[in-house]
């Protein structure tokens, strides 16, 4: 029910709301816009799950940078920080990873070099979560209440979402108290109060079968990595169901050491994706670290052969295949053709579709002679996790003239052939079983892949060896007469895809625009609540302060009646003002205000007046004092003019009579009526005082320069210094009279 009507929404609707939020918190904490960010999805989601995610992040306006793994964010999170780590050279640091959330239950083993981790493999149960250990809980205690209280609790989902919430409190406490824990609901059904108690031996004996599932991802990532217990350097626990100790136990007693609990079991996926987004943003500086995924499930391509009725297939991505990660497929073809990609496991998958998509190389034809193209196909597992086509050229061999450069179709024939040497041996995949031929090497931006031909194309891959052996015959033997030059063209092929569950462009723009609606209806809905807050806040402000500092500044016939008002609207607010428009809150308030706000000014004044009148009256005293003492002739102020003396005592005596006058009424009105003058208007008063007295009585004194004594014909001749040596031996004795000048005696 959405603005009272019924709505469906898709999954990826409701995924963009919660990311509408998260991005709206996050905003509203770093005060500034929100837009790339790393998004963590569960280790097992299918492309389709991937694609859903994305869409939902489009949706918000949201521009994801890369879905994260959740144990890939936590192992971030763990090795980013570690100093201890064992170089490149070094046989690598084996950490497990165990995550048990609210809903499902993972595990990862990591390889930790330093500035650098690879993903081992991971295993999971998706359907092992801290909701399963809750569920038993509520089985228990719904089957208790029906037999103590005759309530079915499954009957009222109100009462079964709190018993739901009462069953998860209990469950963390049993955590930390192996004593009988009371469970106590009031009011739960039909008025009813019901209560119950559980311990921990109990709750494990519940939970025996849940406590059993734990140990089959464990053994399902040991086999798929081949490790040994003893090749694991440390475990580490998060997620919130890790906290009950039976977990802890098993998880323990299966690898044989205690657990490490170094990570924050709530934050480390999320500190993981955040470290990853500073990693990829530019913004930040962040200590060089390389992360390198693994493929969740093994992944094949199925084709139809050239004008035959059998199916090729082929596994691209074995389970835990390094990722992101490309391989080049190279297919002989006359015409276009149709690939399928599958998980070729579908019972390992959890998810109902083990089809991935299907896609068409469109614009394929044969060669100018008749022969088979040569249609070289990418395929990716781009950083996301997602499986793609991602692009696909066709080999053309065009005949060039004799008088073109021989030097560029030798460099064009050159760039087909794969490097006979390379130093990526290491990382490129062996599985050339099926067609015994050497593979072409292509590289990717992050890993370089070897990938194995297709049955089909044998004798195709074939040739290139050979051309090789005839360039090492033409070495020894006397040149030829020359063959015209072919040269060799790479033509990009257009591809259609065609996705399980992908959000077609329309359908993806009606959610953009929906969303966005929904948005504009959120804020209008929060103006709204906070208008009808406004006004409650208000009712109870006033209701409280007429009885207590309000009470004096109104007169107790408006007092009844502002009372009545109040009550009023209160009721009003709780019956048919429960869900009305914004303007009629806000209409309810001025109302209010009407009556309220002078009671309120009166009361402001009240306290504010005295101050005001108090500071006017201590610069009176001081502007009075300096023009008394500029008439008893005080040297500090000789050097005023009088007539500019004159405008200050006037200013005095103006604002000193208008302040006498303005006091004398205030004191005849009572605090229940309007004030005669306002406390802002004395501020007004005070400032024009100081712009008019201020300048003349803080004006300074004129420098009197004493005149350069001069030598004189009948005087004895004396420089500088000895005029200088004279004064100072003469300082503090009689001032000589005859001849000197007011001005020197000054100066002396």
């Amino acid at each position: 029910m959405y603005m009272g009507e019924e709505h469906l929404f898709s999954v990826e609707q409701i995924t963009a709301m919660l990311l509408t939020k998260l991005k709206e918190t996050a905003e509203n904490s770093l005060k500034k816009p929100v837009t790339d960010c790393v998004i963590s999805v569960p280790s097992f989601f299918t492309d389709a799950e991937r694609r859903s995610v994305l869409d939902a992040a489009q949706i918000v306006g949201l521009n994801c940078l890369r879905l994260m793994n959740d144990m890939t964010a936590v192992a971030l999170n763990y090795g980013i920080y570690k100093q201890d780590l064992p170089s490149l050279d070094e046989k690598p640091r084996i950490v497990v990873f165990v995550d048990m959330g609210h809903s499902a239950f993972q595990v990862s083993a990591c390889a930790f070099n330093k500035g650098k981790l690879k993903v081992l493999g991971t295993a999971f149960d998706p359907f092992l979560g801290g909701k399963n250990f809750d569920e038993k809980l509520v089985e228990y205690f719904c089957a208790e209440f029906k037999t103590k209280y005759k309530l079915d609790a499954k009957s009222k989902i109100r009462a079964l979402l709190r018993l739901y919430q009462e069953c998860e409190k209990l469950k963390k406490l049993m955590s930390s108290n192996s004593t009988d824990l009371p469970l106590n609901i009031e009011c739960f059904m039909n008025d009813k109060d019901v209560s119950g108690k559980m311990n921990r031996s109990q709750f494990e004996e519940l939970c025996a079968e849940l406590l059993q599932k734990i140990e089959v991802p464990l053994y399902s990532l040991m086999e798929q990595t081949h490790l040994k217990v003893e090749d694991v350097s440390a475990v580490e626990i998060v997620g919130g169901a890790t906290r009950i100790p039976a977990v802890k136990e098993r998880i323990a007693k299966f690898f044989g050491k205690d657990i490490s609990t170094t990570l924050n079991a709530d934050e480390a996926v999320a500190r993981g994706c955040a470290l990853q987004c500073a990693i990829l943003s530019p913004a930040f500086k962040v200590r060089e670290f390389s992360v390198t995924d693994a493929v969740p499930f093994p992944i094949s391509l199925v084709w139809n052969h050239d004008s035959e009725d059998t199916e090729g297939i082929h596994e691209v991505f074995s389970r835990n295949h390094a990722a992101p990660f490309s391989k080049v497929l190279t297919f002989l073809r006359r015409g276009p053709f149709e690939l399928e990609a599958f998980y070729s496991d579908p019972q390992g998958v959890p998810y109902p579709e083990a089809k991935i998509g299907r896609f068409v190389v469109q614009n394929v034809s044969a060669q100018k002679d008749g022969e088979k193209s040569r249609v070289k196909v990418k395929v990716r597992v781009n950083t996301h996790g997602i499986f793609t086509i991602s692009t696909a050229s066709m080999v053309e061999k065009v005949p060039t003239e004799e008088n073109e450069m021989s030097s560029e179709a030798d460099m064009e024939c050159l760039n087909q052939r794969p490097p006979e040497n390379t130093d990526t041996d290491k990382n490129v995949q062996q599985d050339n079983s099926e067609a015994g031929t050497q593979p072409q090497v292509q590289t990717d931006a992050q890993q370089t892949s070897q990938s194995p031909p297709s049955p089909e194309l044998t004798s195709e891959e074939n040739k290139i060896p050979d051309a090789d052996k005839a360039n090492e015959k033409k070495v020894d033997q006397p040149p030829e007469a020359k063959k015209p030059k072919i040269k060799v063209v790479n033509v990009e092929l257009p591809i259609e895809a065609n996705l399980v569950w992908q959000l077609g462009k329309d359908l993806l723009n009606m959610y953009i625009e929906t969303e966005g609606k929904m948005i504009m209806q959120d804020k209008l809905e929060k103006e709204r609540n906070d208008a009808k807050n406004a006004v409650e806040e208000y009712v109870y402000e006033f209701r409280d302060k007429l009885c207590g500092p309000y009470e004096k500044f109104i007169c107790e016939q408006d007092h009844q009646n502002f009372l009545r008002l109040l009550t009023e609207t209160e009721d009003w607010l709780y019956e048919e003002g429960e869900d009305q428009a914004k303007q009629a809150y806000v209409d309810k308030l001025e109302e209010l205000m009407k009556i309220g706000t002078p009671v309120k000014v009166r009361f402001q004044e009240a306290e504010e007046r005295p101050k005001m009148f108090e500071e006017l009256g201590q610069r009176l005293q001081h502007y009075a004092k300096i023009a008394a003492d500029f008439r008893n002739k005080d040297e500090k102020y000789n050097h005023i003019d009088e007539s500019e003396m004159k405008k200050v005592e006037k200013s005095v005596n103006e604002v000193m009579e208008w302040m006498n006058n303005v006091m004398n009424a205030q004191a005849k009105k009572s605090l229940d009526q309007d004030p005669v003058v306002r406390a802002q208007e004395i501020k007004i008063k005070i400032k024009e005082l100081n712009n008019t007295c201020e300048p003349v009585v803080t004006q300074p004194k004129p420098k009197i320069e004493s005149p350069k004594l001069e030598r004189t014909p009948n005087g004895p001749n004396i420089d500088k210094k000895e005029e200088d040596l004279e004064d100072k031996n003469n300082f503090g004795a009689e001032p000589p009279h005859q001849n000197d000048s007011c001005g020197i005696v000054n100066s002396y």
